[in-house]
């Protein structure tokens, strides 16, 4: 299929490149080196979880391939690799007794990134809460917001010489809601009120989490990873005006105005009632702690068609204010193997939202953003045409929201390699590495060496029509 001719690209002279996975995804070794159960292990191994019944005991086998996998990342040229600390392999109760093991095979990776000219990004908590923390409740439980502060600490002292670059939390919205609301993700709560509660548990998490790394050195970067996207209408009947705003205010607004505003929006406030009782007197402020940098993820534009009135609530939105319930993106003639649109005109829009409406926005990077494609091995090659394009869109919009003043310093593209895509199981493929799931062979894709060129360049290149 012909695509339009396009001019080549070039990114800011200190611009950031890099890729980004997460802990349970990759790692597998789910019972080895001291680790404790996650949430995520108990999901997976519950009968009808998971596609065809998977787990990430094994996942991509990271912890015994690591030495591999960074030699890896060093031959595609990466400068800068974000990954996440699994908090059960450390602390395999989520409090109380540290695994020196675990603890060690973290510090061994940060070297082997250091020793290949790799800038580590660690994220603390990407939705693999330790068990032992869900059996009190998990972030139901305000004392859970000290408990991940004392685990943020302890990762500063282990690690903090070294990795200068941190996120608290990546993508909290989707732990709060599809794992408490909608029921699709660890825990597989159906509650909207646990799901309120843990949205703002994890923004006072994060909060006390800034200030007790803050404490321990004060020569980090310090940020964390949100997922917001545009909410706007398309398919029939039209969305209603109110509806529209009470998903952006519960995909977007109540993540960004607290850490920038400190506060809550009011409006959404209003909408949630009782649901939002957990938040007490001076939590705002807690949460409100100044910022090194901000992680956007970003895959697609929530597009909303409109639902008979007697469909239409909060709980429902707060279930799945996302594609599943509210769009029709998979009507769309042109889509991923998730079935999410393709929206890279949305991508500039969200960017220069976010500039325009927080004065105080820090400095952005692009902590994940790719798409699922599964194209066959042919003759040891995987021509993934669709995926290149796909970068392609999105790496332009990022370079238009930058010439529009939006200070963008860096891209992580998801995901390094295909890994256990959560609910989905191994069905789903974001890699820009193949992954033999029988044999872990990694298979580097077209993408792969497409990739290494923009880094290498420092430009996405010109495309011919």
């Amino acid at each position: 299929m012909a695509v339009p001719e396009r001019p080549a690209v070039p990114f800011p002279a200190d611009f950031l490149w890099g890729a980004a996975t997460a802990s349970y995804q990759i790692e597998g070794a789910a019972a080895e080196g001291g680790r404790g159960p996650s949430v995520w292990d108990d999901f997976s191994h519950t009968p009808g979880k998971v596609a065809n019944g998977h787990t990430g005991d094994v996942a991509c086998d990271h912890y015994h391939r690591v030495e591999d996998d960074v030699k890896m990342m060093a031959e595609m040229g990466l400068q800068a690799y974000r990954f996440s600390i699994s908090w059960s392999r450390v602390l395999p109760e989520g409090r109380g007794r540290v695994n020196d093991e675990g603890i060690a095979f973290y510090s061994k990776l940060v070297d082997l990134l250091l020793d290949h000219g790799i800038t580590p990004n660690a994220t603390l908590f990407h939705w693999d809460l330790p068990s032992g923390l869900e059996a009190i409740d998990g972030f139901r439980n305000r004392d859970t917001a000290s408990y991940f502060a004392d685990y943020a600490a302890l990762m500063v002292d282990a690690l903090g010489d070294r990795v200068k670059m941190w996120a608290t939390f990546n993508e909290p919205w989707c732990h709060a809601y599809l794992g408490h609301a909608a029921g699709v993700h660890a825990p597989g709560m159906r509650d909207p009120k646990a799901a309120v509660t843990v949205a703002h548990h994890e923004q006072l998490a994060h909060g006390l989490g800034v200030q007790a790394m803050r404490a321990e050195r004060s020569d980090l970067q310090l940020g964390t990873v949100i997922n917001p996207s545009n909410v706007r209408r398309e398919g029939s009947p039209d969305a209603d005006e109110d509806e529209m705003r009470t998903i952006d205010g519960i995909h977007n607004r109540w993540w960004f105005d607290p850490i920038l505003k400190g506060e809550y929006p009011a409006d959404l406030l209003d909408d949630l009632g009782p649901l939002a009782d957990a938040i007490r007197p001076g939590d705002t402020a807690e949460i409100h702690q100044p910022l090194d940098w901000i992680g956007i993820n970003y895959y697609y534009d929530i597009l909303v068609r409109g639902v008979r009135a007697d469909e239409s609530s909060v709980n429902r939105m707060l279930a799945y204010p996302t594609v599943q319930n509210t769009t029709e993106s998979d009507r769309r003639p042109v889509h991923t193997d998730m079935g999410w649109p393709i929206t890279p005109e949305g991508f500039t829009n969200l960017l220069v939202r976010l500039h325009t409406d927080y004065d105080n926005l820090p400095p952005l990077y692009i902590t994940e953003n790719g798409c699922a494609y599964d194209d066959p091995i042919v003759d040891g090659r995987i021509a993934d045409r669709r995926r290149i394009e796909y970068l392609d869109l999105h790496l332009r919009a990022v370079r238009d929201a930058i010439d529009q003043g939006v200070d963008v310093r860096g891209y992580f593209e998801w995901s390094l390699m295909d890994n256990f895509e959560w609910a989905l199981g191994y069905d789903k493929r974001f890699g820009l590495v193949h992954i033999d799931f029988d044999t872990l062979e990694r298979t580097p894709r077209d993408s792969a060496a497409w990739y290494r060129d923009v880094i290498k360049a420092n430009e996405v290149p010109a495309v011919e029509g």
